[in-house]
């Protein structure tokens, strides 16, 4: 079975994610990069929305675990993102990128991401 992507790039919630007390206390913002491996042949054919992964619904699922209860690792945040879009029936497989821009690690960066790619057990 040949099988199709659908990418959900660049949402961003606020979350309390972090080794560092001062981010488990005050927050910041993370990306969130999501790409669903799913067969969309059928509901292509017939543009039933219920034969595809509804993908406003997914980013409400997905942002809601950015803004819930807050872990240590991003490799953590990353999994957890991973379990919920598997969790979709019509999910094969997925990839989650954990993007946080304003980590604190005292230098000078553009971006500080983790991707992980699951595929359904």
């Amino acid at each position: 079975m040949r099988l199709d992507q659908i990418a959900l790039r660049g949402l961003r919630g606020y979350g309390y994610h972090g080794v560092l007390d001062s981010e488990r206390h005050d927050g910041q913002e993370f990306g969130v990069d999501a790409v669903l491996w799913v067969d969309t042949a059928a509901a292509a054919a017939s543009d039933d929305l219920s034969l595809t992964v509804d993908y406003a619904a997914m980013a409400g699922r997905l942002a809601a675990i950015v803004a819930g209860p807050p872990v240590r690792l991003i490799e953590t945040l990353a999994q957890r993102l991973a379990d919920a879009a598997l969790a979709e029936p019509l999910v094969r497989e997925v990839e989650i990128t954990v993007h946080k821009p304003h980590a604190p690690v005292g230098h000078p960066f553009d971006d500080i991401a983790v991707t992980i790619r699951r595929p359904r057990s």
